[in-house]
């Protein structure tokens, strides 16, 4: 994005549990080349994508619901909200070399600069933020 009069920008979608995952890759990949990330920043788009799929995958593995992710482009970084109507809030696990899963929060906390979560009346968001090439600071706090 290259008019500085632009203060935030974001998209919306909503990926149902039948076909969700590689579709939220792909949207969220579109929208990082249209912010220009795929050529200053290629180890973060595919950072942001991974996160994604498997903040994705959460919400339709664990809670078995459609995912709501919005991306919101601040400036200083990019925020992923990743929404589902699940109960509770999701419990990190300690996966051994012999588990298929239980590292998906694991990978989000390795990947993203911050990240937390918040409880909603019919579900929860987790959130993490990714900052922009060259910038400084997310502005989300930390989990």
């Amino acid at each position: 994005m290259s008019d500085a009069s632009v203060r935030a920008v974001g998209w919306a979608q909503s990926f149902p549990v039948s076909r969700g995952v590689r579709a939220g890759r792909e949207w969220a990949r579109a929208h990082m080349e249209n912010l220009g990330w795929t050529k200053a920043d290629p180890d973060a788009v595919d950072s942001v994508v991974l996160a994604v799929s498997e903040l994705v995958t959460n919400a339709h593995h664990h809670a078995h619901t459609s995912a709501q992710v919005v991306l919101t482009w601040d400036g200083q970084g990019l925020h992923l909200s990743v929404h589902d109507s699940g109960p509770g809030a999701p419990t990190p696990r300690d996966a051994d070399d012999s588990s298929l899963g239980g590292r998906g929060l694991a990978i989000v906390d390795a990947l993203a600069d911050t990240w937390s979560v918040h409880p909603t009346a019919d579900g929860k968001t987790i959130t993490a933020c990714f900052k922009a090439p060259g910038a400084g600071r997310c502005s989300q706090s930390t989990r």
